[in-house]
């Protein structure tokens, strides 16, 4: 009669392997999504060359001063005691941020009033609206050459914004500085879109006279260089979509733990039973 041994550390070192490969699936099933349309600037043509397309680029907008802008004047000049009038009013009190990155404080500088005009010390009120912050800074400086000796003039605005939504890795509300900034540069701005995102289809609302526009960009096309929502403006909303795919996941999800669970829990209880 032969007599069989089971050799119980041999079979608790297979029970551990098969409960660890169990989880391992459960891990890879559960973690996996798909990248499709992940590629930024796709492009149909290509070149014998290296260069896949020679695009040409949208030009940005010119900015200029409008009403209820907050503008930031720095007067340099040869009298410290004008220059201490003229910048007082261009520090920032802290504020509380609304959300992204950036280190948000609340607009404190110069008002531009509903006639496009703004008070200054020695000169008192001057229309700046329409113009550009070049020329303004050489409008204000003209003014100031009857006060103050060699004045230079440097003029920014300092309440203009924009907002990113949605499936990104930082939302939030961003400064918008005098120089420009692109689509591309946003989202990088905002640590790139998460996996969910739909590059293929991202919102952006603009209000242009007073009405709002809504327009669906595709970043996976090289178009996008081309386009007349390349350059971010003032108040600007970027709101980027989500895939369904995420919320099939999280279903999936949901339905898979528990029968993995309990499959696990059979191996570990056999186990205990031939132990």
């Amino acid at each position: 009669m032969r007599l069989f041994f089971i050799d119980y550390a041999y079979f608790n070192k297979k029970c551990a392997l098969i409960s660890m490969g169990i989880l391992i699936s459960i891990f890879f099933l559960l973690s996996c999504t798909s990248t499709k349309s992940t590629t930024y600037f796709k492009n149909r043509y290509t070149t014998s060359t290296n260069v896949d397309a020679m695009l040409t680029t949208s030009k940005p907008i010119i900015l200029r001063i409008q009403p209820s802008d907050m503008l930031a004047i720095v007067v340099s000049s040869l009298s410290e005691e004008s220059n201490t009038i003229f910048n007082s009013l261009n520090s920032s009190s802290s504020a509380t941020s609304q959300g992204g990155s950036n280190n948000d404080s609340q607009s404190v500088g110069y008002a531009v009033d509903l006639d496009g005009k703004v008070t200054l010390p020695l000169v008192g009120k001057i229309k700046l609206g329409g113009r550009t912050i070049e020329e303004a800074s050489v409008f204000i400086k003209d003014q100031l050459a009857r006060y103050i000796k060699e004045p230079a003039v440097h003029v920014r605005i300092l309440n203009h914004k924009f907002t990113v939504i949605g499936e990104v890795n930082r939302p939030g509300i961003y400064n918008l500085t005098d120089n420009p900034i692109t689509l591309p540069e946003v989202i990088g701005l905002v640590g790139e879109l998460t996996v969910y995102g739909k590059r293929n289809s991202i919102k952006l609302i603009r209000t242009i006279n007073n009405k709002r526009e809504i327009v669906n960009i595709d970043l996976t096309s090289a178009q996008i260089f081309d386009s007349p929502y390349y350059f971010i403006e003032n108040n600007d909303v970027v709101y980027v979509e989500s895939y369904t795919g995420k919320y099939t996941s999280a279903n999936r999800s949901l339905q898979v733990l528990p029968v993995a669970l309990s499959i696990t829990s059979t191996v570990l209880i056999l186990f205990s039973f031939l132990k």
